[in-house]
């Protein structure tokens, strides 16, 4: 990583990265032989009411017999993703979808087979799951999700499983610091469990009493914590997360070795490269416009959309967008929304 700081460095220093390939990406998987074109298939995330994920064993005679994944398979000649995800699934599991939604498109090289593999979020079908080929199904929730050997392809997407609806953006600076953790200590007990701390310009004694406060609670509701890169590196340690801005994303060659990386991105340029880094999550946004920026629109739906599709990672929506928007955000492909004023209206 190129500009990278000590820990405890200067604000807006960028944390040195670990060492080797891209944890995720493709190249990490990639074998000697010469590339294979890619082949498509539609995977299937079917989430239950109660957040368990469904999960089959593949059987005796395919590759990695026994492993556990999830549900779908290859796209048929002029089929598109949908198409073939809702053939796949009624074939494989009997049901009929109802609703769904894009999520990640993610390549990775096996032994046998190069697959780009686009992952959709069921959340709605008719008819019940149902073994129709012999495979042995189970219903997990992502934060005890056990079965054993899992497709390589789907470790990581176990991972973004965990990731919360929502990703709550700190504002002290405007409510004052006893009000915002009023308002979040509300939000948490609500059910938030993702929160970036950005105070731009806060001094330093203010910003360190306020990382602490916010660092116990999250810490005793089980919350995540990343810390906004204008921040020092030591914030980003204490916290085991940094939230990239768009300017020290576009200075990153790895990812920074934290347990969570999360970037903003803009435009397509920042979206590709919180990609190709290995970022856990991006802020895509403003969708709509936003009392920070009074006469400037945002980049709407139908943008956030096309820029958005083709990310390997998932992607939230960001700027004029609240709780209340997380079903329009979910049919645009975003894995959930971002907010920073919304955080005090519960």
């Amino acid at each position: 990583m190129s500009g990278a700081a000590r820990p405890g460095g200067s604000p807006g220093g960028v944390a040195p990265a670990a060492s080797g390939t891209l944890a995720g990406s493709a190249s990490s998987t990639q074998s000697a032989a010469a590339p294979r074109a890619p082949i498509d298939v539609a995977v299937g995330v079917l989430v239950r009411h109660d957040g368990a994920v469904l999960f089959g064993q593949r059987l005796a005679g395919k590759p990695y017999a026994g492993w556990w994944e999830f549900p779908g398979g290859k796209l048929e000649a002029s089929e598109t993703v949908t198409q073939a995800l809702a053939r796949e699934l009624h074939e494989e599991l009997g049901i009929e979808i109802e609703g769904s939604s894009r999520w990640v498109v993610r390549e990775h090289v096996y032994p046998h087979a190069h697959v780009r593999l686009h992952f959709h979020r069921i959340d709605a079908w008719r008819r019940q799951v149902r073994s129709r080929e012999g495979q042995a199904l189970r219903w997990l929730r992502p934060e005890s999700i056990d079965a054993a050997p899992l497709l390589p392809a789907a470790i990581q997407v176990v991972g973004w499983l965990r990731l919360p609806p929502q990703h709550a953006i700190s504002s002290a600076t405007e409510l004052g610091d006893q009000r915002f953790i009023e308002s979040l200590d509300a939000r948490l007990a609500a059910g938030l469990r993702m929160i970036q701390l950005r105070e731009p310009g806060m001094p330093g004694q203010r910003f360190d009493a306020l990382f602490r406060a916010v660092r116990e609670r999250c810490q005793r509701y089980g919350a995540r914590l990343v810390v906004n890169s204008v921040h020092p590196a030591s914030y980003w340690l204490a916290a085991g997360g940094v939230h990239l801005r768009a300017a020290d994303l576009m200075r990153c060659d790895l990812r920074p070795p934290l347990r969570w990386v999360g970037a903003s991105c803009h435009d397509e340029a920042e979206l590709a490269r919180a990609c190709a880094i290995g970022a856990g999550y991006a802020l895509l946004g403003p969708v709509l416009p936003t009392a920070s920026h009074p006469g400037t629109g945002g980049i709407g739906w139908q943008r956030f959309e096309q820029i958005a599709s083709p990310a390997s990672i998932p992607v939230y929506a960001l700027g004029g967008v609240g709780p209340a928007d997380a079903a329009r955000a979910r049919r645009a492909g975003a894995h959930g929304v971002a907010f920073k004023r919304a955080i005090e209206r519960i």
